[in-house]
């Protein structure tokens, strides 16, 4: 009777560790995965997405739905090791997905926002600029496979804006002068210099968010960065004059005047509430670059 009893007990141990509600497939793991993802409960989705995955790894969905949760749980500017590996795991399922399937826009999109998002982070001004560089690229082949993608030449023209707008604020400060103060920069040697540097670098961001717009005509952050990035160029005219056609000209620049426009940050964020979070889920992480999540 002793004997009995324990092999009942041995084979009511593995039933009882899993609950009778767990779903029986990879599909079912998924479906469970995206009700915890809706109901802001992320670590949640994240083990559900990760059972479909495992039941099923050639499954591109469930791929980019983890990399979703853990692209949601990173928080720009935090440097702690679980954030870092959240940022490192939703990376290595975007580019499973692109190994499934190459042009996947989800994914492409999804790796270029991620890395504009751990730019911010990065203090060292060389290393930040090496990671806009690498979102950029990303986006390039966003462009590529999806040559009617607004928030893509949109996002690469932030960065070539944020690019201009950080040296001129560094040449503006060397040079005494305020940001309100009126330009062009004052010492003509540097503004030759900057201009062989960083003219292509402002012309293709202009370009960029021409294309942005000749897709959406009424895209008004496009239309706030065209406004800025001209305005910005004034800084290497070659006199006062030339310097206030080219504000006149992007004051030309129609845009929505009550809209607030939120400009790229380069401050880490190292704490984010859940206002912020929940933005993030709309455009993961509120940036320029605006993000499709498969949910």
């Amino acid at each position: 009777m002793r004997l009995a009893v324990l092999i009942v007990c041995f084979v009511m141990v593995p039933l009882l560790a899993q609950s009778p509600a767990d779903p029986v497939d990879w599909n079912g793991w998924l479906e469970r995965g995206i009700q915890a993802y809706k109901a802001g409960r992320y670590q949640e989705a994240v083990d559900a997405f990760q059972r479909a995955v495992d039941l099923n790894p050639n499954e591109v969905n469930s791929r980019l739905y983890l990399g979703t949760s853990f692209m949601v749980l990173y928080i720009p500017g935090s440097d702690s090791p679980g954030n870092r590996e959240f940022a490192r795991r939703a990376e290595a399922e975007f580019e499973m997905v692109l190994r499934l399937a190459p042009n996947d826009v989800t994914a492409l999109a999804s790796l270029a926002s991620l890395s504009y998002q751990e730019a911010q982070g990065i203090k060292d001004s060389d290393q930040k600029f090496r990671k806009f560089d690498e979102s950029a690229s990303w986006y390039e082949k966003v462009v590529a496979v999806d040559p009617q993608n607004k928030e893509a030449y949109y996002s690469i023209g932030v960065i070539d804006w944020l690019k201009w707008y950080s040296e001129d604020v560094k040449a503006r400060a060397r040079l005494g002068m305020r940001p309100e103060d009126p330009g062009p920069l004052k010492d003509p040697a540097l503004r030759r210099e900057l201009r062989e540097r960083y003219s292509k670098i402002i012309e293709d961001g202009i370009s960029k968010l021409q294309k942005a717009l000749d897709i959406a005509p009424a895209y008004d952050d496009a239309m706030a960065y065209m406004n800025l990035t001209i305005r910005y160029r004034a800084d290497l005219a070659d006199s006062p004059e030339q310097y206030r056609q080219d504000i006149g000209l992007g004051h030309l620049v129609p845009h929505l005047k009550h809209r607030r426009h939120r400009l790229p940050l380069d401050r880490p964020k190292e704490v984010e509430g859940e206002e912020e979070r929940q933005e993030r889920e709309c455009s993961v992480s509120g940036l320029p670059a605006t993000f499709s999540s498969p949910i």
